[in-house]
């Protein structure tokens, strides 16, 4: 059985000319993994949309109508950062539905990615850093509602703190939620994680690594999770925009394998997300994001 990897064309959207935000990545990734022979077309499994209170269970219903709708005010669109579109509203929900089916691929399998996913920084009641609706914090409402999990951890390593996915959890002691970040970047201001480990500008592979090998092993034990999501963002590479971190690509695939192949030598299945990535090159960055996926096929061998 080929590792299971999730992928929706729909992940794509346009954007206005210049947008900050690689719209193009979730396209190009797929195409690497097809490319390099990472992955075969087989192995990718099509997302659905969401049912509305499926996003209710995270989100307040007058923020999911709103941005359904296309009814936001200003502020709130500035906060989130990405022009309103029916095509982006769709998009948003088939990620999230991603990240659904890539639980629940994990939970059969031991280990599932998704191509997209990661978006941390969406709170119950409006989004914000290019994320609207907290595909992770939702996954995991729904897993429980469904009876199919109990205990839940979330690992997050993308370079920016898990803002959203802390303040939801905040007191909620069936799912842990650990950030490893780097400090002096967005948010300005942090939530309260279960576990956080701020790290210093411009860390290295070896440091970085050392640092999560100090956690990780332990927390597992500790939380004794039925299912870990992963939110391996790509931004604490060392060319990344909004970086600060200095990882290096043989960094974040150790990185990566490391994460996977301790927590499956424990038992716990990982449902992976792709998380944070921002550069100009593009392919390069696509690249990167693959990394994880190359990782998993190793470990899932």
């Amino acid at each position: 059985m080929a590792l299971p990897l999730v992928y929706h064309p729909d992940y794509v959207v346009p954007l206005p000319p210049g947008h900050r935000f690689p719209m193009a990545k979730f396209q190009l990734l797929y195409d690497i993994l097809l490319a390099d022979r990472v992955a075969r077309p087989e192995q990718f499994h099509l997302p659905g949309r969401p049912p509305q209170e499926w996003i209710e269970l995270v989100h307040t219903p007058d923020y999911v109508q709103a941005y359904y709708q296309g009814t936001l005010d200003a502020k709130a669109q500035r906060r989130i950062g990405l022009p309103w579109s029916p095509a982006l509203v769709n998009r948003t929900c088939v990620a999230v539905g991603g990240t659904i089916l890539t639980a629940k691929l994990a939970l059969q399998h031991g280990i599932a990615c998704n191509t997209a996913g990661g978006t941390h920084h969406a709170f119950p009641s409006y989004g914000s850093g290019f994320c609207i609706f907290n595909d992770l914090a939702i996954a995991a409402r729904l897993l429980q509602y469904l009876g199919l999990v109990n205990t839940l951890l979330i690992v997050d390593l993308d370079v920016h703190q898990g803002d959203g996915t802390a303040a939801i959890f905040q007191n909620d002691a069936t799912v842990f939620t650990f950030s490893m970040h780097c400090q002096v970047n967005f948010p300005g201001t942090k939530q309260q994680s279960d576990l956080d480990v701020p790290l210093p500008e411009g860390m290295e592979d070896e440091e970085y690594l050392r640092a999560l090998a100090d956690y990780l092993p332990d927390l597992l034990s500790q939380v004794r999770p039925d299912l870990v999501f992963y939110d391996a963002g790509v931004d604490p590479h060392c060319r990344d925009r909004l970086g600060k971190l200095a990882l290096t690509d043989t960094g974040l695939f150790q990185r990566d394998r490391y994460v996977l192949s301790t927590c499956l030598a424990q038992g716990y299945p990982v449902a992976c997300v792709i998380g944070g990535g921002y550069a100009d090159d593009l392919s390069a960055l696509a690249y990167r994001h693959s990394l994880l996926h190359r990782a998993a096929s190793d470990v899932y061998q």
